[in-house]
């Protein structure tokens, strides 16, 4: 049987194969058609309140939304928090990893540490209840593994409030949550390169829905 992590970065390679051979499609029939069939192809996708169908999902408010992504950001600051105390610097330097990547890491730490405090400050004033951290197993034996899947869960967090945010209507939440939505960009950019990956592979990041995350994130969360 498979770690989990390694399930879990198939799954995002497969998809992302899909959507690049889909734009690879798409790109091919706008040259042949004088860019007619590109634009055919985004007018003919149905609307939801203004949303691509793929991404239709409920939120029931933006309270919601925000516990979603709390619900994640707990996951990635227990994975950082947990990991770096699992392997030290002389883990690192054995793996004959970058000096400063440990401690860059434990910036990443810090800043999914401050994601996690704003989004129960946000939460509680509004008056609503934070969701609370959960216990996890990332499925990682060493420090090889552990970084693929700090990978997978930027990626996959990126892709998480992307798909989350036009369901946003506050306009100060929004705002926040694209603040965050950049650095995890920074965050998945970073860790792709540290993967042999590229750090920008596309021109446009997939969206991914709420079910499709917690699908993927799922494994990790053990109660």
């Amino acid at each position: 049987m498979q770690p989990i992590h390694r399930v879990f970065l198939d799954a995002i390679a497969d998809e992302q194969r899909r959507v690049a051979s889909r734009r690879r499609f798409l790109s091919g029939s706008a040259r042949l058609a004088g860019g007619g069939a590109l634009a055919a192809a985004f007018v003919s996708v149905p609307l939801v309140r203004g949303v691509p169908s793929a991404l239709a999902q409920d939120f029931a408010d933006d309270l919601e939304i925000a516990n979603y992504a709390l619900t994640l950001e707990h996951l990635e600051y227990a994975f950082y928090r947990d990991g770096l105390k699992e392997f030290d610097q002389a883990a690192f330097d054995e793996a004959e990893l970058p000096e400063a990547l440990r401690k860059n890491l434990g910036k990443v730490r810090t800043h999914e540490k401050d994601h996690v405090d704003f989004l129960i400050a946000a939460i509680s004033d509004a008056g609503g209840t934070p969701v609370e951290k959960a216990t996890y197993d990332f499925g990682y034996d060493d420090v090889e593994g552990f970084l693929e899947v700090a990978m997978a869960l930027e990626n996959v967090g990126v892709a998480a409030y992307a798909g989350a945010a036009p369901f946003i209507q506050s306009k100060d939440i929004l705002a926040a949550a694209l603040g965050i939505h950049s650095v995890e960009a920074r965050h998945a950019a970073y860790l792709n390169d540290i993967n042999g990956e590229l750090p920008f592979p596309g021109s446009f990041d997939k969206a991914m829905s709420k079910d499709e995350v917690l699908e993927a994130a799922g494994p990790f969360i053990t109660s």
